[in-house]
């Protein structure tokens, strides 16, 4: 009798240990959709002028700072592919407005986390979204490094959303505005007067070859002649190199040839035998 009063009471109180968990996500979800109901809300209430958010959209392009970020470009197939980039995406979006957009992550489980891009049109209600899974590792000279602190996780889960927010971005923004950024942004650069060109020049090289080893010697390989050679369209050339690195969208190995190791070899043991000539000399000499 006892056995089955315990019984009674445990299976009653089973439902009480299941509910504050129900609960907390039936309110969490209520007051997400409130909130997403509360942006469409707004977006309707105040939809976007058109002629306004083109102009936001090219003024911003004026800014040469905005401009020399804009594009990037990376090789593919012996062919250059180039596209407006993820800090160019994020101003149209900003200037745009009534988008919703970001990266969430879903899920994060042994050695990988699932995350999603968003752009949300709230007016037109267009959307894009990109699910990917993102390894809790990076690529290393030694191999691959797994990852273990939280901040270097969430710092490689944007990395890697970043990419796919900016397709989800550039999928709802219409493709003659973004073709019309691009044309000002181009304009932007070429009517740039900061400095003379070959100070320019010599400022670009030293930023590659303080974040990314990059020789002068190798830029002047890539582009066929010397640095004196350069005009202005190789200088916004070099920037969208540099943009595609800084973003992630290629390597130092896409765009230059390193040192040839086996000619550095060479060198070395010529160096060697040389050496080895003179100490012969002196000993002959000597006798």
């Amino acid at each position: 009798m006892l056995m089955n009063d315990l019984t009674t009471q445990f299976n009653n109180n089973q439902p009480t240990f299941q509910q504050p968990q129900g609960a907390l996500a039936q309110a969490s979800s209520s007051r997400e959709m409130e909130e997403v109901k509360g942006q469409i809300f707004m977006a309707k209430q105040f939809p976007r002028n058109y002629f306004e958010a083109e102009k936001r959209i090219m003024d911003a392009c004026k800014r040469p700072s905005l401009a020399a970020t804009a594009m990037y470009s990376y090789p593919r197939g012996g062919t250059k592919v180039t596209g407006p980039s993820i800090r160019m995406a994020e101003v149209l979006a900003q200037n745009w407005g009534n988008l919703s957009y970001g990266i969430v992550e879903l899920e994060q489980r042994n050695g990988e986390s699932v995350a999603k891009a968003y752009c949300w049109d709230l007016e037109t209600n267009v959307r894009q979204e990109k699910v990917f899974t993102v390894k809790h590792a990076i690529g290393t000279k030694k191999g691959l490094k797994q990852l273990s602190d939280p901040r270097d996780i969430y710092e490689k889960v944007a990395n890697d959303g970043a990419r796919r927010l900016r397709a989800c971005i550039l999928g709802v923004i219409p493709g003659d505005v973004v073709e019309m950024a691009v044309k000002e942004c181009e304009l932007t650069l070429s009517g740039q007067n900061t400095g003379p060109l070959k100070d320019r020049v010599v400022q670009a090289l030293n930023m590659f070859k303080e974040k990314y080893k990059v020789t002068q010697e190798m830029v002047e390989k890539k582009f066929g002649y010397n640095i004196n050679s350069f005009t202005e369209i190789d200088l916004i050339e070099l920037g969208k190199i540099f943009n595609s690195l800084k973003d992630g969208m290629a390597t130092v190995e896409d765009w230059f040839e390193k040192e040839d190791a086996k000619n550095q070899k060479s060198e070395l043991a010529a160096e060697f035998e040389k050496g080895v000539k003179n100490v012969a000399e002196n000993l002959t000499q000597s006798e």
